[in-house]
């Protein structure tokens, strides 16, 4: 049975830093695509940032330069350390395994202007 278990979610104030994480099982984690997503009140969701099982990062313009996707395969874990935050930041963050369209419950992230 795969789950993911985000946590890491929070209120900060703006310029702040929070560092989301998400852990996986029932996978062979070393194998997956994983990913952050993120859905604002009203709004669509969105991708955040992705890496692939070699390591390979993609990112939304929106946050380049401010977000950093990471994984450890032997804690079977992804993360996003997410810097310099904007109030335009608040969301739901989602943490997925893309190679199989799973998602995780989400976490919020509140930033406070």
């Amino acid at each position: 049975q795969v789950q993911l278990v985000e946590s890491g979610g929070g209120l900060v104030q703006a310029g702040g830093s929070l560092r989301l994480s998400c852990a996986a099982s029932g996978i062979i984690f070393r194998l997956a695509v994983m990913g952050w997503y993120r859905q604002a009140p009203g709004k669509q969701r969105e991708l955040v940032a992705s890496i692939t099982r070699d390591g390979s990062t993609n990112y939304a313009n929106f946050v380049k330069g401010r977000f950093t996707i990471s994984r450890d395969n032997a804690k079977k874990s992804v993360y996003l350390q997410m810097n310099s935050l904007k109030a335009e930041d608040t969301a739901v963050y989602y943490c997925t395994v893309m190679t199989i369209d799973f998602w995780g419950q989400g976490t919020q992230v509140t930033v406070g202007s």
